[in-house]
């Protein structure tokens, strides 16, 4: 099992002045410490159930390119850019750049969008669910063919792209990967097994999270996909700074459902040091289960 580093919150000590030495310390501490996924947010006002819309909030993009130039191994994405956010072209273009960049190292990580407050907040079209499904769809299709041969046209429903030209090609052969975020069985759930390379789950319990691992095993049947393709990914509230031993032993029973990584959020006010107690509290027994 693999350890992730998720950063999702921006309010440290310091205030916007030691953001960018924070951030920074706090990925090379992860990337040392044996993280193989350093993940940000893609929301452009902080979330509500976190902290407060007028809390800290960088882009993130221009994050993750920041961090390509202060990291040297670990994977970079975001958990996850919301379909509504940019046009699918320019989202390829724009992971490929982040590829190319950081040596072959960046995860597009994609999802249906939710957070309709920023939206409306930045004068930005908040679709219908049915919607932005259907261009989560397509914009995966896009997405998929720019990182292709095919760079002829794109005809869809709610995007039209005369050329799918995308040079230079990313550094990742065939593609770099790509996660869709969420849990829904009907719609997402299907996405995965169709189009991806990684989900990711809430870890609510894990009841739930082996239930749509079930639910992801028959998109998959249908689909003629082995389901062990799927890197298999949840996101936990746990500490293993706080406490590890309790940790672990959740742990174990995701490893045993086959989750192949967990993704943490920093837990205090100071990240760089909380991921470098994490890592040594946990890279290496993670490492070990399920073998």
């Amino acid at each position: 099992m693999q350890f992730a580093v998720h950063y999702p919150y921006f309010s440290y000590p310091g205030g916007a002045a030691a953001t960018a030495t924070l951030l920074s310390d706090t990925a090379r501490a992860a990337e040392d410490g044996g993280c193989t996924l350093f993940t940000l947010m893609d929301h452009w006002f902080q979330m509500e159930n976190l902290a407060t819309a007028q809390d800290p909030m960088l882009e993130g993009y221009t994050g993750l390119g920041f961090l390509a130039g202060r990291t040297e191994s670990i994977r970079l994405g975001l958990l996850v850019t919301g379909v509504t956010y940019r046009h699918p072209g320019l989202l390829a273009k724009t992971v490929t750049t982040l590829d190319v960049l950081s040596g072959g190292r960046a995860m597009l990580g994609i999802g249906a969008a939710w957070y309709e407050r920023e939206h409306k907040g930045l004068g930005v079209p908040f679709p219908a669910m049915k919607e932005r499904f259907e261009r989560l769809e397509e914009t995966l299709q896009i997405v998929r063919q720019m990182w292709s041969d095919d760079d002829g046209p794109y005809r869809g429903t709610h995007y039209s792209l005369e050329e799918t030209i995308c040079e230079p090609r990313p550094l990742q052969a065939p593609a770099p990967p790509i996660m869709v975020g969420g849990s829904g069985e009907k719609k997402t759930l299907a996405f995965v097994a169709r189009y991806a390379s990684l989900c990711n789950l809430f870890a609510a319990d894990t009841d739930t999270v082996a239930h749509k691992l079930a639910v992801l095993r028959e998109h998959c049947e249908r689909e003629g996909r082995d389901p062990d393709e799927i890197e298999k990914t949840i996101i936990s509230s746990l500490d293993p700074v706080a406490d590890r031993d309790g940790f672990l032993r959740e742990m174990e029973t995701y490893a045993a459902m086959g989750i192949d990584t967990v993704c943490l959020n920093p837990h205090g006010d100071d990240p760089a040091a909380w991921a470098r107690a994490a890592t040594a509290a946990a890279v290496t027994p993670l490492a070990e289960m399920g073998n």
